[in-house]
């Protein structure tokens, strides 16, 4: 029996245009259906529109309302394909991620580096692996780009030109496609932990704050009167910040003692965070800060965002980053 599978078009590369101001979304999954089509096998495709943005345009409230049009439908198809921009789209499928935990469909976001209607474009094997992803019956969130597939919370774009545009952070592909067909490493597939329940509440008062030699801690005091509830910091190598001369470490204290957030990760982008190792990290968890792990920047900071819009209880917030949520992190 043909699997049913629902193709939401969010915009993006894949389904742009050239106009005079430059490349644009513009086409329709309607102008893209026959080649849709092509490669969706025996699947039984249904069409929307959701919107259509350059992905740089896409905020939070997006990801909502994405969210909740995902829950409306769940149980209408086997799975659904969501067509997006590339620059943002692992933000995306993070916050996807943790708010449609224990979803009982596969959830899949692709996107292409050429659209769809030039010639040498990824496009076609980008949505072929989509749409086949998709009848997997693997619940979750997942990213498919360039023949793997991605668990949407790992997935992080890490070339800007190459149509391996995506690599899973720190973690296993959940698939790959080769002559043989696509292999699913069912290790690697998230566990569900419970009914699903959309949980679309979230917080935009996050601020990154990227470390190099000579930064203020002055730009922590700016952020923290203009409002912002939670700082995602990305650190040093395993986590070390200045405390010596621009304590930046006390005025994280301040700001925790004031009930704000601090998550610490690292600007590396493999291997992760350790704050116990040396004598700064050790400071810092001393300052009240949160440890990152091995998330991805776009994990963190979706989390992060997530966790703000479930409790302003600081010891659940603790609770929160001490768990993986939906393969997110690793616990030491």
């Amino acid at each position: 029996m043909s699997k049913k599978v629902l193709i939401m078009n969010t915009g993006g590369t894949l389904a742009s245009v050239v106009r005079e101001h430059g490349i644009t979304p513009g086409l329709t999954t309607e102008s893209m259906e026959r080649e849709l089509h092509i490669v969706a096998g025996e699947a039984q495709l249904t069409m929307q529109e959701f919107m259509s943005l350059d992905s740089a345009n896409i905020f939070p409230e997006d990801w909502a309302r994405l969210a909740q049009a995902i829950s409306r439908q769940r149980d209408c198809f086997d799975g659904i394909v969501v067509i997006h921009g590339t620059d943002t789209l692992a933000y995306t499928s993070s916050m996807l991620s943790f708010m449609l935990q224990n979803i009982n469909i596969p959830v899949v976001i692709t996107g292409s580096q050429l659209s769809i209607s030039n010639p040498v474009a990824d496009a076609m094997e980008n949505l072929r692996c989509a749409i086949y992803m998709a009848q997997s019956g693997c619940s979750g969130v997942f990213v498919a780009f360039n023949r793997k597939v991605m668990l949407g919370c790992r997935a992080s774009k890490v070339r800007s030109l190459s149509f391996d545009a995506f690599d899973s952070i720190n973690c296993e592909n959940v698939a790959e496609i080769s002559s043989i067909g696509m292999k699913i490493n069912e290790r690697m597939l998230p566990l569900k932990k419970g009914v699903f329940k959309l949980q679309d509440q979230y917080c935009p008062d996050v601020a990154v704050i990227k470390l190099f030699p000579g930064i203020h801690r002055e730009v922590l005091r700016m952020y923290a009167e203009k409002g912002y509830k939670a700082f995602y910091i990305e650190a040093f190598g395993l986590g070390g910040m200045p405390f010596l001369r621009h304590d930046f470490i006390s005025e994280l204290q301040n700001l925790t003692g004031q009930g704000a957030t601090v998550l610490v990760g690292t600007q590396c982008r493999f291997e992760g965070s350790n704050l116990g190792i040396y004598e700064t990290g050790r400071r810092a968890l001393e300052a009240g800060v949160i440890q990152a792990y091995d998330m991805t920047t776009e994990a963190a900071v979706t989390k992060l965002m997530w966790v703000l819009g479930q409790t302003e209880d600081y010891q659940e917030l603790k609770e929160y980053f001490r768990l993986s949520l939906c393969g997110e992190v690793s616990i030491p």
